[in-house]
């Protein structure tokens, strides 16, 4: 496949639009496109389940889309959920900006906003890992009434005195200029690839074969399903259509207090202090960048919250533990609260 031909907005940002095909005969998501307009752009969304029903936003980070949320998805709608799940602009099915400078991370919280206020969302159970967090948790602190449950899962807000785990710091330095991912994604490193080493369905003791050889390790057919979803919305756009992804550990506020993304982390996490309607945290035990530890630290802030640990998961429990998470909140739901 070629790359796909650039395009514009009316104010001249370039940007790519992955083909539809890319998108077809996925795992388990077989969810028809929606889109809003963002700044001349499309920003795409899945809306599922009837429009009367109790309402789920979704959310995912880096390296991931909607995708990684289609197991949570389709328990819910079992029970009759309305479940929405976005995906920023640069990932997923949304447009892909090719310049850098363009992402930050107060672009993607306004872009969530815009979504919420153009469907007019309300009586939202948020579900929010990863960058999901920041970007997520910005809309329940700014606009409350909308929110009325929060479903945390291996996240953060930036804040003073929040201890950046050595995993984290890695990976961010990993997509700095010589770091492991800089010159080698899309090739022979695809985001795909990524998730198969952060699934454990490629051994890290691989990626020095990859990297010298560009030959990847076989994989399940199971996993091959999985790593094509993860792969699809920027297959045959190059290096161009990665700019999104790779702005997102880049903009990680490590040392960096006085950061926008840090500033505006610490005025949320300070503004949910006061949550006092239901939290759950569930939380993928085999974290390395968001630990238990801190985890748990988080739910103690919250004398209403819940604690849930998913001792065999990791970074990404959406893709794991799919249909538990589901059970578990719908569990907590049942009990009123806890």
């Amino acid at each position: 496949m070629t790359t796909s031909e650039l395009m514009r907005t009316k104010d001249g940002v370039p940007f790519l639009r992955a083909p539809d095909g890319n998108f077809q005969g996925l795992d388990r998501y077989p969810f028809a496109p929606n889109f809003v307009d963002f700044e001349g752009l499309r920003l795409h969304y899945v809306d599922e389940g009837p429009r009367d029903g109790p309402v789920a936003m979704l959310m995912h980070g880096m390296p991931t889309w909607s995708f990684l949320n289609r197991h949570i998805i389709h328990a819910l709608l079992e029970q009759g959920w309305r479940c929405i799940a976005h995906d920023h602009i640069g990932f997923g099915r949304s447009d892909k900006v090719t310049d850098p400078a363009w992402y930050s991370i107060a672009r993607h919280m306004k872009a969530c906003r815009t979504l919420v206020e153009t469907l007019d969302l309300r009586g939202v159970t948020l579900f929010a890992q990863d960058w999901g967090g920041p970007t997520g948790l910005a809309q329940a602190a700014e606009m409350g009434e909308r929110f009325d449950r929060l479903v945390i899962m291996n996240t953060w807000l930036p804040h003073d005195g929040y201890d950046y785990s050595q995993a984290i710091r890695n990976w961010a330095d990993g997509w700095k200029r010589g770091g492991l991912y800089d010159g080698r994604v899309p090739d022979p490193i695809s985001l795909g690839g990524i998730m198969m080493l952060a699934l454990g369905h490629t051994p890290m003791s691989a990626v020095a074969e990859l990297l010298s050889s560009g030959k990847a390790p076989s994989l399940s057919a199971e996993a091959l399903a999985i790593k094509q979803g993860y792969d699809a919305p920027h297959q045959g756009l190059g290096d161009a259509g990665l700019a999104g992804p790779r702005r997102f550990p880049l903009s990680i506020p490590i040392d960096r207090p006085d950061d926008q993304t840090a500033v505006d982390g610490a005025r949320h996490f300070a503004a949910l202090k006061g949550w006092t309607k239901p939290i759950h945290f569930i939380w993928g035990g085999m974290d390395g960048v968001f630990t238990p530890e801190w985890g748990r630290a988080w739910a103690a802030m919250y004398p209403q919250a819940t604690f849930d640990l998913l001792a065999d998961a990791g970074h990404f429990p959406q893709e794991s533990h799919g249909a538990e998470i589901a059970r578990l909140v719908l569990q907590h739901v049942e009990r009123g609260g806890k």
